[in-house]
């Protein structure tokens, strides 16, 4: 991997490292879009923003952390910023407190196919709020506490403390069957 690549004398140009970066990281990109935007139209306009600005982040990138790090500090950066801007429009985000007791209009009925599931989650995923969607989303693809923390800015323990809570609201609301938390 190219993970500790830096714009130096000798080093790769921007234009490299946004292509190596997009090369190794696009379908995590398009699976963040998606977590952050619902709607195909603002979805490919959130897709088209997270890449221009990572490719403009690349003026600064020294390799202090690695080229993931990077690539999901910004993409997840330039997601929340635009769950923000969308948030003064459409006000229904809801905090992890608040998910827990949110009552269960949904259907009765909930198909058990991986399809079916996966839009729940995203569902549930996408009514957070930004930091704790981007917790989850990051640990989603895989991302340990600590790396999880460089890019929020939360503590580890934090995000220890965060991601169970996230978890065990996502496992019971599967083990009921609904789309909301109750």
């Amino acid at each position: 991997m190219k993970e500790t690549q830096s714009i130096s004398a000798g080093g790769s140009s921007q234009d490299n490292l946004y292509s190596d970066a997009a090369d190794q990281y696009g379908p995590a990109l398009e699976r963040l879009a998606r977590a952050y935007e619902s709607d195909p139209d603002k979805r490919s306009d959130l897709s088209q923003d997270i890449h221009f600005q990572l490719w403009r982040s690349f003026q600064r990138y020294d390799a202090h952390c690695s080229m993931r790090t990077w690539v999901y500090r910004v993409a997840h950066n330039v997601g929340a910023s635009h769950v923000l801007r969308e948030r003064r429009t459409f006000s229904s985000l809801v905090n992890l407190d608040d998910l827990e007791t949110l009552p269960d209009p949904a259907q009765t009925h909930v198909s058990l196919d991986k399809r079916s599931n996966l839009h729940r989650l995203e569902a549930l995923i996408q009514r957070l709020k930004p930091l704790d969607r981007q917790v989850i989303i990051l640990y989603l693809e895989d991302m340990d506490a600590a790396s999880i923390g460089k890019i929020t800015g939360l503590s580890p323990a934090n995000v220890a403390m965060k991601i169970h809570r996230i978890k065990k609201i996502l496992a019971r609301q599967f083990h009921e069957g609904g789309d909301h938390a109750e």
